[in-house]
């Protein structure tokens, strides 16, 4: 099977496309055809060597995958048939042909959704729905700042918290993502380059702040979260999603309360946001895209149709 490949840590030129072996599905695990991945900022950081995938993963780059189910491994509890449409968080593989995926990793992909469009949802829309519900413990009426709010996990994290009736607020680089995140429900969007986001935050709030901060810059604006933190708000510094049994549970608990929404007909219909696609053999233009900012949304990597 073809997979996305770099031999040695370096810029995006390292990357090629690899002949490699197709996996062999394990114990309770599934084999997936790949139709689409999508890209994450790990995948930049493994590729420069920053991101050793975790122990037992597979060294090919990708943390999510939408495609059909292609195999069952022994000791598969019958959730899952050859030909269902899946989408999954992975610890690795995703940007490949094949790739097999504890099943209890799975879920089903919307049907109204092309597999485009289902790569774009697991590693963004679950490390939001992590962080708002498992880690934030998100109230009815609560209000959000969001930073890097047109960024996957900002889109999914601002009709995330629509959804549970809170009030999404942004912070955003351009004005272009800032127009984006108010099309996608934000209450408020400021651009943190040219406007002091915590004054226009307490502002916003009349005063009183924000109950929960989302944050995947860390440490180059405390003194303004800390400003415009309500008391008793939760600031939640984030990086990448830890994995085992967690894991599970947030799949279930994502596919029980989440999922449904992105059905034709819901309300609010919740939508993934793709800003390009890439075939595989152009892996690397697709990380230069990310690693310059240029997206809005998801970058999704397209596999080879292949017989």
């Amino acid at each position: 099977m073809l997979a996305a490949y770099f031999d040695c840590p370096g810029g995006p030129e390292n990357l090629y496309v690899k002949e490699v072996m197709k996996p062999h599905p394990g114990e309770g695990e599934v084999l997936v055809k790949v139709s689409a991945s999508a890209l994450n900022r790990a995948d930049l950081l493994q590729r420069r060597g920053k991101y050793p995938p975790p122990k037992g993963a597979s060294d090919i780059l990708g943390l999510e995958a939408a495609g059909s189910v292609a195999g069952l491994g022994p000791g598969c509890k019958g959730q899952w048939k050859i030909g269902d449409a899946v989408m999954a968080l992975l610890s690795g593989g995703g940007q490949a042909e094949y790739v097999t995926v504890p099943e209890g990793c799975l879920m089903p992909a919307p049907n109204d959704l092309t597999f485009i469009q289902a790569a774009a949802i697991p590693e963004a829309w679950l490390t939001a729905f992590q962080l708002l519900h498992f880690v934030g413990k998100i109230q009815k009426g609560e209000r959000v700042l969001i930073h890097a709010g047109a960024s996957g996990v900002g889109m999914a994290a601002i009709q995330l918290v629509k959804l549970a009736k809170a009030i999404p607020i942004v912070t955003a680089g351009t004005q272009e993502k800032l127009k984006v995140t108010a099309n996608a429900g934000a209450a408020a969007g400021f651009n943190y380059k040219n406007e002091d986001f915590s004054e226009k935050v307490l502002a916003f709030t009349q005063g009183s702040g924000v109950d929960i901060i989302l944050d995947c810059v860390g440490g180059s604006y405390w003194e303004k979260n800390l400003n415009c933190l309500s008391t008793d708000g939760r600031w939640i510094i984030y990086g990448l999603l830890s994995g085992g049994d967690y894991k599970e549970k947030l799949v279930k608990a994502f596919t029980e309360n989440v999922l449904p929404y992105f059905a034709q007909g819901a309300s609010p219909r919740l939508q993934p946001f793709v800003d390009s696609v890439y075939p595989l053999h152009e892996i690397a233009e697709a990380h230069r895209a990310m690693e310059e900012n240029r997206n809005i949304g998801k970058i999704v990597i397209e596999m080879p149709v292949s017989t």
